[in-house]
C-alpha cells in the first residue's frame, strides 16, 4: 500500500488527485474506488492508503483506506 494525502476531491464530479507521499506523480481517484473500498468521500489533505494501477492517463488508486 502507498501512502498520499488527498490533493483535491470534488464530490460532485466524483473524482479527485491523491499526492504520494514519496513525491511520485499525483493519483487519480475516482469515485467509484471509493464506493468499491466502503468510503463516500475524501478532504483536502486528509492522509489514505492505497493501491494503483496503470489508468487511460496515469496511476489511479484502487483499495483506498482512510489513515
Amino acid at each position: 500500500m502507498i501512502k498520499g494525502t488527498v490533493k483535491w476531491f470534488n464530490k460532485t464530479k466524483g473524482y479527485g488527485f491523491i499526492s504520494p507521499e514519496d513525491g511520485s506523480k499525483d493519483v487519480f481517484v475516482h469515485i467509484s474506488a471509493l464506493e468499491a473500498s466502503g468510503i463516500d468521500s475524501l478532504n483536502e489533505d486528509q492522509v489514505v492508503s492505497m493501491e494503483t494501477e496503470a489508468g487511460q492517463k496515469g496511476p489511479q488508486a484502487t483499495k483506498i483506506s482512510v489513515e
